[in-house]
């Protein structure tokens, strides 16, 4: 349970930070300091969080960052549904806090009118839902690759390793967030999608799978991979 609630309280604070970041700032592709104070804000997120929560839950506060773990033989498979609802928990109430604000505050929000929350988009890539699971699986790929070996048992970052892991996120931040708004976390997108949609009808849902199919075969597609590279070679 207190794993749980860390894990709540991490994607919460993830989403209240990294999107309200962006809806305050823009992500306009003309507007360069948006583009990276919202790439910091998220990355510099899950820096604070991992020395916050990591030692109680393992700062996972990501869906597709656990399946990663999961598939890695770190964790059970209940242990992983516990921590996927507790994220989408915490995106759902960072979002809400995000909505509170915004409105009652009677600040602009500069992702959607007012509306947005800073949900994703596949505007970058011109609505193609293909390009936009590529991207999301290719940067997921790259992101949880990174987790699992900073993770690993054999390496040897020491209490670094929060740091590299932020910081991969404001990489993988920099290229995605004109493309797909750079999600490469289903909770990330699924709490803002969700409560801009309650609170707005206009705002539709129709896009969201994308940005939850594609982070989890990325991250799929890195553990396979980790796996592969990390077991030892074979005597011939």
């Amino acid at each position: 349970m207190k794993k749980c609630i860390a894990e709540f309280i991490g994607t919460m604070t993830l989403v209240l930070i990294g999107c309200g970041t962006a809806m305050l700032v823009g992500c306009d592709a003309a507007n360069g300091s948006g583009y990276l104070l919202t790439a910091l804000a998220f990355g510099l997120t899950i820096v604070g969080m991992a020395y916050c929560v990591g030692n109680i839950s393992g700062c996972h506060i990501n869906p597709a960052v656990s399946l990663g773990v999961l598939m890695s033989g770190g964790m059970t498979f209940s242990e992983f549904l516990g921590y996927a609802v507790s994220q989408c928990l915490g995106a759902l109430a960072g979002s809400g806090l995000l909505k509170a604000i915004f409105s009652l505050g009677d600040v602009t929000d500069m992702t959607g009118g007012g509306k947005g929350l800073g949900t994703n988009g596949l505007g970058g890539v011109h609505d193609s839902a293909a390009a936009g699971l590529l991207v999301e699986c290719l940067l997921t790929f790259i992101f949880v690759l990174t987790i699992l070996g900073v993770t690993s048992k054999k390496a040897k970052h020491g209490s670094f390793g929060g740091i590299v892991i932020g910081f991969t996120l404001v990489l993988v931040h920099i290229l995605g967030i004109g493309l797909t708004g750079t999600s490469v976390n289903p909770a990330r997108s699924f709490g803002p999608a969700v409560v801009a949609a309650i609170c707005d009808n206009s705002v539709p849902l129709s896009q969201l799978w994308v940005f939850i199919v594609g982070p989890f075969a990325g991250a799929a597609l890195a553990a396979v991979t980790y796996k592969y590279l990390e077991a030892p070679e074979k005597n011939k």
